[in-house]
């Protein structure tokens, strides 16, 4: 399973990799069981979370090689098991409530997945859920998340599974599997044959909706990025680009997380470069800087209209655990150094803001907030035309910036929505509501792109509705689990 995301990619084995720890869980008592599902869960999400890895060498934050290198590993061994304990979870519950009738075993199992994975989501350590190793190459079924958001892939994706697990288990004890492989890919065929009707509806896409928009990826490296050195390539490499992008006739332009590392209202009173160009090409932009909130710093993109004048501040909401603050700081604080390069921790934004734009009503997620489907779906119920995303992404390996396009991907397509990222050091993107990549940046290189996309106002029965599918899987295993009693 692990192999199914970047950069191996070989998304189709996620439809068969689950299924080995399904059949180890119903032949084997819980002690085998736990170690078994510990070994999965290491084995997926230390694989597809390695890139985690490459914030060392982090000695041009002033942190000795070898605390760079524990700090790293701490990291990446923390969110791993993090991620390992759902798997430890789910085949605990699943043994205890294992059924004899394989129906029953079924909707339990696929329950108890999409449940664990909700509430995973609604903390802050989330990223690899079984429906991201679907993208952004599996576009046909990732069309299903319209329906009730990626917790819908998920679902499929542990009922092949467990069919698949099924007709093996049916075939060791003697008896026919046939109905069950049958029942196996007709689900495949079928779940697929819909998301490509889905995917192949073709889009409305009028001229007066249109938007012409430029992006910068500016490609300062972290390790000079808060220094002098990087202050200055940074102006100089925004500065350049906002005024090489509005002289192609762009309306809007999209800059990085923390394009700017700087106070923005700082920025303003020195009246630099940067806004000076904004005054003398008159073109709007969202541009990433640091916000300030009491005695706080925030990680802010911020809408600055034709003037030059701040409309508003998007202040980012979920913050990286370990890396722009400690959780549970009392106990971590004192083995751990902040990664964050702020001086203070970071405010976290509050989840209802509402942005406007003077080109139309924005979706706008930061860097890590891609993982998170329902910031997004909360911001298109607010009348969101378009989404944009602006990430760092710099200091990792191109498999982490890849898997980052993945997400994009899946926000896109569930919110059907046109979708632009702009990134420090790559990928950034132009991806429409199909979530077909139309233009994607290069890696580790300065760029300048112009494009259109579209705003647009319809809304997914998954944006109506939210993730209906969970809680309704969760109900009926509960009446079948009580009438059992």
């Amino acid at each position: 399973m692990g192999l199914t995301t970047a950069p191996f990619n070989a998304w189709f084995f996620a439809w068969f990799s689950l299924a080995p720890l399904w059949i180890f869980i119903i032949n084997n008592n819980w002690q085998k069981n736990i170690r078994f599902a510990l070994v999965w869960g290491v084995g997926y999400h230390g694989l597809a979370l390695f890139w985690i890895t490459g914030i060392h060498p982090m000695t041009w934050m002033g942190v000795p090689w070898l605390a760079s290198i524990l700090i790293a590993f701490f990291v990446w061994v923390f969110i791993t098991f993090w991620g390992a304990f759902l798997v430890i979870v789910w085949s605990f519950l699943f043994k205890l409530f294992a059924d004899k009738n394989i129906l029953i075993r079924l909707l339990f199992a696929v329950s108890l997945w999409c449940g664990l994975e909700y509430l995973w989501s609604l903390g802050d350590l989330w990223w690899t859920s079984l429906s991201y190793t679907q993208s952004p190459f599996n576009l046909y079924i990732l069309h299903l998340s319209q329906f009730s958001g990626p917790n819908t892939v998920t679902a499929i994706l542990v009922l092949i599974n467990g069919l698949i697990a099924e007709s093996f288990l049916q075939f060791q004890q003697k008896k026919s599997p046939q109905v069950l492989l049958i029942s196996t890919f007709s689900i495949l065929i079928i779940s697929h044959f819909i998301g490509f009707l889905m995917f192949s509806k073709p889009s409305v896409n009028l001229p007066e909706n249109e938007l012409k928009i430029g992006l910068i990826q500016g490609n300062i490296p972290n390790t000079i990025k808060l220094y002098p050195e990087g202050w200055r390539k940074a102006i100089e490499g925004y500065t350049t680009g906002y005024q090489r992008l509005a002289q192609e006739g762009v309306e809007v332009i999209l800059t990085p997380e923390t394009a700017l590392p700087f106070d923005w209202d700082d920025l303003v009173l020195s009246n630099g470069s940067f806004y000076q160009a904004i005054l003398q090409e008159k073109i709007p932009v969202f541009v990433g800087a640091f916000g300030k909130e009491n005695n706080s710093f925030t990680n802010s993109l911020f809408t600055i209209n034709r003037e030059g004048k701040t409309l508003n501040r998007y202040d980012k909401v979920k913050l990286v655990p370990l890396g722009e603050y400690i959780p549970f700081k009392q106990i971590l604080g004192k083995f751990i150094n902040r990664l964050s390069p702020l001086d203070t921790h970071l405010l976290a934004g509050k989840s209802n803001q509402n942005i406007n734009s003077p080109l139309g009503k924005p979706i706008i997620g930061i860097c890590y907030e891609s993982a998170f489907s329902n910031h997004f779906r909360r911001q298109t119920q607010q009348g969101g035309q378009f989404i944009i995303i602006a990430s760092n992404n710099a200091h990792y390996s191109p498999s982490m910036p890849a898997q980052h396009h993945g997400q994009n991907v899946m926000r896109a397509i569930e919110n059907d929505r046109w979708l632009a990222s702009a990134t420090n050091t790559g990928y950034s993107a132009i991806i429409d509501n199909h979530g077909v990549t139309h233009w994607i940046s290069n890696i580790n290189e300065y760029q300048l792109h112009s494009d259109s996309i579209y705003r647009k106002n319809t809304a997914t029965f998954y944006v109506t509705f939210g993730d209906f599918l969970t809680p309704l899987l969760l109900v009926l295993s509960g009446i079948i689990l009580v009438s059992k009693i």
